[in-house]
C-alpha cells in the first residue's frame, strides 16, 4: 500500500500554530505522520538549530555570523533544546488517541553531519567543513545525540513500532563538489572525497539503526549521490520529483527494486499558479513509474508520497491542501 507523509517543515510563527500543525499532521497523515518543523518561529527552530539541540557533548552558541561551536552551550543552544523538548511534550500529549495503539509508524527529522559541517562555524571562525578533526567530532556528537533522541521519542510514543529518522542533507552534493563558500565568500572549501563523506554519514545512520529506528536520507539538491547514501546505510531516500535529473532515475529505481523506501515529493511546496487535483498528482507518479519500467504492484508498498521540500514557505491553506492531496493520491495508488 502506498502511503503519504511530509518532509518536515510547515508554515507558522508561534507555539499555538505549532500545536495546531501537530494536530493537522496526525489527522491528515495517519499512516506516517511526522514531527513538524516550523522554522518561522526563529533560528532555534530552524533546520540547523533543531539538529544542534540533539547534539551530545558539544556546546554551541549563536553569533552574528550564525551558529558556532563553543566550550559550553550558550543561551540560544539552551533555548533550542528547550523548544525541542516542548514540541515533543506537545506531540506526546496529542498522539494519545491519534496514533494506533500498536503497530504505528512515525517520522522525525534532523540535519545531517555534512549539512551541519557546511553551516556551523569552528570556535575561531570559518566552517567546521574546513577542519577534518572538527567535522569528525561534530558527526560523532550528532550520532551519540541521536541515540538519546531516538530513545526519548520511543519513550514518548510507545505505540509506535516503526520509527523513522530522516537525515536532511541538502548540502552533501555541494560538499562533494567543492562548492561550499568560505567565510569570506571569495573562495570555496576543498572537496571532501566520497569515502570520507560515506563513512561520516554512516556513523550517524548506524547510530539510528543501533537505536532501533530506520534511517532515511533526504535531499532536494541537484547531483545527489544516491548510491553513496545507500552505501552509507540509508534504508529510505527522499527527493522531490520536480528536481530529478536524468542521472537520478536509475539509482532511485534500483533502491525501490532492492526493497528500500522512496519518499517522492509530488506536490509543489508553495501555492501553484493553477489548481491541482489528486488525480493529476496520481497520474504524475504513474508516468514516472512507467518511464522507469517499474510495476506499481511490485514497488507501491515501498513508495511514500509527500509534498515537495520547503512547505514552510507556503500559506497555511496550501499546506493543508498539500497534505490532503498526497493522502488522496496515495489512496488512489492503493
Amino acid at each position: 500500500m502506498t502511503i503519504a507523509s511530509g518532509v518536515g517543515s510547515m508554515p507558522g510563527t508561534d507555539q499555538q500554530t505549532y500545536d495546531e500543525t501537530v494536530k493537522l499532521v496526525l489527522g491528515e497523515l495517519p499512516d506516517l505522520p511526522h514531527l513538524p518543523e516550523l522554522p518561522g518561529r526563529g533560528v532555534t527552530a530552524g533546520m540547523t538549530g533543531r539538529a544542534l539541540a540533539v547534539l551530545s557533548t558539544l556546546g554551541v552558541d549563536l553569533q552574528p555570523a550564525g551558529w558556532r561551536l563553543t566550550d559550553a552551550s550558550g543561551v540560544d543552544h539552551r533555548r533550542a533544546r528547550s523548544l525541542l523538548a516542548q514540541d515533543l511534550d506537545g506531540l506526546e500529549e496529542q498522539a494519545q488517541g491519534a496514533l494506533p495503539t500498536e503497530g504505528g509508524a512515525f517520522k522525525i527529522q534532523v540535519a545531517g553531519p555534512w549539512t551541519l559541517a557546511a553551516t556551523v562555524e569552528k570556535p575561531r571562525g570559518d566552517k567546521v567543513l574546513s577542519d577534518h578533526g572538527a567535522r569528525r567530532e561534530l558527526a560523532q556528537a550528532l550520532a551519540e545525540g541521536l541515540r538519546d533522541h531516538v530513545r526519548d521519542v520511543r519513550r514518548r510514543l510507545p505505540q509506535v513500532d516503526r520509527l523513522i529518522v530522516q537525515v536532511d542533507e541538502p548540502a552533501i552534493a555541494a560538499v562533494l563538489g567543492g562548492k561550499v563558500p568560505t567565510a569570506s565568500g571569495f573562495g570555496r572549501h576543498r572537496t571532501v572525497h566520497p569515502p570520507e563523506v560515506s563513512d561520516t554519514l554512516g556513523w550517524v545512520l548506524a547510530a539510528i539503526t543501533d537505536a532501533g529506528a530506520e534511517p532515511w536520507v533526504h535531499s532536494c539538491a541537484p547531483d545527489v549521490p544516491w548510491q553513496l547514501l545507500r552505501g552509507a546505510g540509508a534504508r529510505g531516500l527522499s527527493v522531490d520529483l520536480a528536481v530529478l535529473g536524468a542521472a537520478d532515475h536509475d539509482p532511485l529505481a534500483e533502491a525501490l527494486e532492492a526493497g528500500e523506501t522512496l519518499a517522492l515529493g509530488v506536490v509543489p511546496s508553495t501555492d501553484p499558479a493553477s489548481s491541482l487535483t489528486d488525480t493529476q498528482v496520481t497520474e504524475s507518479v504513474l508516468r514516472w513509474l512507467d518511464m522507469l519500467g517499474l510495476d506499481l504492484d511490485e514497488v507501491g508498498s515501498r513508495l511514500v508520497l509527500t509534498p515537495a521540500c520547503g512547505l514552510a514557505g507556503a500559506s497555511p491553506q496550501w499546506a493543508r491542501r498539500a497534505l490532503a492531496l498526497v493522502r488522496a493520491a496515495a489512496s488512489h495508488l492503493g
